[in-house]
């Protein structure tokens, strides 16, 4: 297994940004005619906390986690940092190839 660690450029600073998730959703319920308690917390999927970044970054995240599936998959690691998986360096590096080709210098990996 083959992990990069997702860089994207923000959209307000310009500099190089890595999406963190730092606390989990927390997910209630309105009742209209009783009062649930009830409160679930789950950290968002690598794809879920990519769409939340959608207008903070400088480039359309649909499109970018498009690119990012043909070669691997995104995910949360330690529920945290948002990497991309492969299964093989040559698919990181395909990766990186149509990242710059697609993003030119606006997303970038780094290999862990």
């Amino acid at each position: 297994m083959v992990r990069a660690r997702l860089w994207l450029r923000c959209a307000a600073m310009h500099d190089p940004v890595s999406p963190v998730l730092v606390a989990p959703a927390r997910i209630g319920w309105d009742a209209k005619e009783r009062i649930v308690e009830l409160v679930i917390e789950r950290p968002l999927t690598g794809p879920e906390l990519l769409a939340r970044m959608k207008g903070w970054v400088t480039v359309d995240v649909k499109e970018l986690n498009q690119v990012i599936s043909t070669y691997g998959r995104l995910k949360l690691l330690d529920d945290r940092e948002l990497v991309v998986e492969f299964e093989n360096q040559d698919q990181l590096q395909a990766l990186q190839a149509a990242l710059e080709k697609d993003f030119g210098d606006q997303v970038h990996l780094e290999p862990m």
